[in-house]
């Protein structure tokens, strides 16, 4: 049943996908026209072709807008071969001083471009490297299934083939922290330090409550790619319905202001259907049964970092505005969103455990999830600590 499922992923995230789905669509008209007789054989029929039309149609003209798009963006970086597929490496700067190259991860499964801000305050005083995991910016779609154990792999081989030596300084926010933190262990060799921007911790999945938001999120990218096969943007309607939330319009406002129209741009790349397929993929992750069959390739447990330096960068459990909005926490009883937000505070903080060498920095007051952009210039000032401190860190 998996190796079916993954092979439907493989299939669908192919951009051509929807012109053999509306031949099929075609196809079933027909058939179920075949099976009547009368005027109602002649009504499938015609609504068989407009359909084998519509949609041939809508997935031509997708493919061409897609095509479009790439020529208006082609890859600032180097594309590397990883074997069958290959994957974008934009690496700016010089490392001055003996300071180690930085790598960043965003949150979500998002391409580098989410974190060119950051790379952009910091190209100028060492050597930044935003790289694009299979199926996001400008790489291409990776074997399925996508996890965050193989793209530990593939970051590190991509690096290798880019020719960009370790150890690097490893910055991850969100869902881009539990892949550092993989990295990290995979590679201890690699890491100058890890810092991790309010990182997920994969136990809030399998031992917290059951968030809505979750699953909508891979509901989402099912649906969405479906619909990009066909020039649909699903993804713009949700994130209007979303926008409806104060904090998530400001979230997005600080997301726009921070990375510019010409980056806000460049994300549209990511506007087609192989995207939310390996979203699709990689999001099966986050549930407790897909935390339970891939936890002891993915979870970084206590210790498991030894002495490497480790930054955990975060809110305080009362500060952190974006779990206080979750509808769950809203719906709940006092003592149960108490409850909630304790927990998903001392999740955050067992990265702390992962190494002998590990550090806590408090975000600033009143920032939620995603102060690295409500707060960049606080972000910047931690990495630009670190550098500073190169020489003392190892």
């Amino acid at each position: 049943m998996r190796a079916m499922r993954n092979l439907l992923l493989s299939l669908l995230s192919r951009e051509w996908a929807g012109l053999p789905l509306a031949l099929i669509v075609g196809l079933l008209f027909a058939i179920a026209a075949l099976a009547t007789e009368g005027l109602f054989r002649s009504a499938l029929f015609l609504l068989g072709a407009f359909a084998l039309i519509l949609l041939t149609v809508a997935s031509v003209r997708h493919l061409l807008v897609l095509s479009a798009t790439r020529r208006a963006y082609p890859p600032p970086g180097r594309m590397v071969n990883l074997g069958g597929y290959r994957v974008h490496v934009l690496a700016e700067g010089q490392a001055r001083e003996g300071r180690p190259a930085i790598v960043w991860f965003a949150g979500g499964h998002t391409g580098g471009l989410a974190m060119h801000h950051l790379h952009r305050a910091t190209k100028t005083e060492t050597r930044s490297i935003l790289i694009d995991r299979p199926g996001t910016g400008w790489s291409d779609v990776g074997p399925f299934p996508r996890s965050t154990a193989k793209e530990a792999q593939e970051v590190i081989l991509a690096l290798e083939h880019a020719g960009e030596p370790g150890p690097f300084i490893w910055v991850g926010h969100s869902f881009g922290g539990l892949l550092a933190a993989n990295v990290a262990r995979r590679r201890p060799d690699l890491v100058h330090t890890l810092v991790l921007l309010d990182p997920t911790p994969l136990e809030t999945i399998v031992f917290g409550p059951r968030l809505s938001a979750i699953k909508d999120m891979r509901r989402t990218a099912w649906m969405s790619g479906l619909a990009h096969l066909f020039g649909v943007n699903l993804q713009r309607r949700a994130e209007q319905q979303l926008n409806k939330s104060p904090a998530h319009q400001r979230v997005t406002r600080s997301i726009e202001q921070v990375l510019g129209p010409e980056v806000i741009a460049a994300r549209c790349l990511e506007a087609r259907a192989g995207t939310c397929f390996s979203n699709a993929s990689i999001f099966d992750e986050l549930t407790p049964e897909g935390v339970a069959a891939c936890a002891w390739d993915t979870v970084v447990y206590d210790g498991d970092l030894g002495d490497l330096p480790v930054w955990l960068v975060a809110p305080k459990e009362s500060l952190d505005a974006d779990i206080a909005a979750l509808p769950e926490a809203q719906s709940a009883q006092a003592s149960s969103a108490h409850r909630m937000m304790r927990f998903f505070a001392a999740t955050r903080e067992r990265y702390l455990a992962t190494s002998t060498k590990a550090c806590r920095i408090v975000a600033p007051s009143g920032s939620g999830h995603n102060f690295i952009y409500e707060e960049p210039e606080f972000t910047v000032a931690v990495i630009r600590e670190l550098l500073e401190k190169t020489g003392q860190v190892r």
